[in-house]
């Protein structure tokens, strides 16, 4: 590893400077769980680190007063899965966050850096996503807001500017009747990377059967979390049954286009994204679970 110098700027105006003036030398680090690999392994070398660890403004979860929420970029995934907060207005994403990669990761790890990462096999941006959340970024030039499916544009690409970095995500508030469930298949146990994750939040009728609203994102298995728009019409207005169910997964298996790689073929990944689909819509709706399919979500 390379010699660097530590930056420590107090507000995001500074630390957008900073990145301005250095440009490709420098690279912001919060966590630095995925940064410092990425050292040691000698992928990156830049000449500054500039730390945002001192500015306030990327600190706390608070509820939004209408029922959502603001989750500061240095939110460690540990504290968003012990937040009261979390587990109230959007328990699906504490459930998520308490799963995370290992211990080590999950106490040091932001989800702030999680999202600039953009690591196509984590956790945190498929459940936003199907959470319809918002990414605050902010520089001397001022603040932007995009949805998370504008700010992840390809494998380990955002669209922050350069001198950009992230400041919150924002939550919005869940309708009555809405929940969320998020499944992940690891290859083995011993992996901390799901191998496939969706993430499903539905609106049902009282409690029953009948699915008023539906979003379900597909990740792990795609180069960026996938909106699977179509499947999601399909189940507005139906009442889930484990045939619907098995419909769901199967438009859901076709409309993504899983990558190929040395962890799996895209058509391993298609086949497991169908069975664990159809087990995470079953699983909201109460239906009965079999083993088809792999592990338990």
């Amino acid at each position: 590893m390379r010699e660097f110098d530590y930056l420590e700027p107090a507000t995001v105006e500074e630390a957008s400077r900073m990145l301005a003036d250095l440009g490709d030398e420098a690279r912001v680090i919060a966590g630095g769980t995925a940064l410092m690999l990425g050292m040691r392994q000698r992928m990156l070398a830049p000449t500054h680190l500039v730390s945002v660890a001192k500015i306030e403004r990327l600190r706390g979860i608070d509820a939004d007063g209408q029922g959502g929420l603001r989750i500061g970029a240095l939110a460690r995934h540990a504290d968003v899965a012990r937040s009261p907060l979390v587990q109230r207005h959007a328990p699906v994403l504490a459930s998520m966050a308490a799963r995370v990669a290992n211990p080590q990761v999950r106490n040091q790890g932001t989800i702030g850096g999680n999202l600039c990462y953009a690591d196509p096999s984590t956790d945190p941006p498929g459940c936003l996503m199907a959470l319809d959340a918002l990414v605050v970024l902010g520089s001397a030039r001022g603040e932007r807001v995009l949805s998370i499916e504008e700010f992840l544009v390809d494998y380990y690409v955002t669209a922050l500017e350069a001198d950009e970095i992230v400041l919150e995500i924002r939550v919005p508030p869940l309708a009555a009747g809405t929940e969320g469930v998020y499944s992940r298949f690891l290859r083995t146990a011993a992996e901390h990377r799901p191998l496939v994750s969706v993430a499903f939040v539905a609106r049902r009728e009282e409690k029953g059967a009948l699915c008023r609203q539906a979003r379900i994102a597909v990740g792990a298995s795609t180069p960026i979390p996938t909106r699977l728009r179509r499947a999601e019409a399909f189940l507005e207005g139906r009442s889930v049954t484990p045939a619907v169910a098995a419909e769901v997964a199967e438009m859901v298996a076709q409309d993504i286009e899983p990558v190929s790689d040395l962890r799996g073929s895209a058509e391993f990944r298609r086949d497991m994204v169908r069975a664990v689909a159809r087990r995470t819509v079953g699983q909201l709706f109460g239906l009965p679970l079999d083993d088809e399919g792999g592990n338990k979500p």
